[in-house]
């Protein structure tokens, strides 16, 4: 991604998160960028493709930090990893967070916002289920175990970007539970 594009989207990225949808402008991105006027819809023509490109780097960003943790050996550190990244998400990374789910009401309008945050959720699934299936050895974990879990923690980040106060004990302890079944779930043969 080139320096101004990836600007443009992490600019339009904390406008979301920090002042709401009716603050997300292209005009609005040039100025809290210090960019010229125009660059924003130079690189997304529509308020869409704008918002779809915040999708794309939203996931981008969730890679990076997922591929800067260590890769876990077994569910214990699979638990640890998922708190951690958990943890990021609601404090330092908190204006993506509030991003994520201001772009998921937007997309109720845009189908095809709608569909690339959708994709990006799927990414999600199977790349977590790989993660899952190796720590446990257990190739034949279904995607559709891990979807709770992934449930768990859409509405985990939601809930503590907008109320606060993250609780590790809690985290962890609730994560332990949902990776648990998630690899004991009957749903091998589905």
């Amino acid at each position: 991604m080139t320096g101004k594009r990836t600007l443009v989207l992490d600019t339009a990225l904390r406008l979301l998160g920090e002042r709401g949808p009716r603050a997300l402008t292209h005009r609005a991105v040039d100025e809290a960028a210090g960019l010229p006027a125009g660059s924003a819809s130079n690189y997304f023509r529509t308020r869409a493709a704008l918002l779809i490109g915040i999708t794309g780097r939203l996931e981008e960003r969730d890679r990076a930090a997922w591929d800067r943790a260590p890769t876990p050996r077994d569910t214990a550190e699979l638990v640890e990893v998922l708190c951690a990244v958990l943890r990021h998400a609601v404090t330092a990374d908190e204006p993506a967070t509030r991003a994520r789910y201001a772009l998921t009401l937007e997309a109720r309008e845009l189908p095809e916002v709608w569909e690339a945050l959708r994709a990006g959720h799927l990414r999600l699934t199977t790349w977590l289920t790989g993660h899952l299936r190796a720590a446990t050895g257990d190739a034949a974990i279904p995607e559709a175990a891990v979807r709770p879990l992934i449930d768990y923690i859409d509405g985990f980040a939601l809930h503590h970007a907008l109320i606060g106060a993250f609780d590790t004990a809690t985290v962890r302890s609730t994560l332990r539970t949902l990776v648990t079944a998630a690899t004991t779930l009957d749903l091998k043969q589905s």
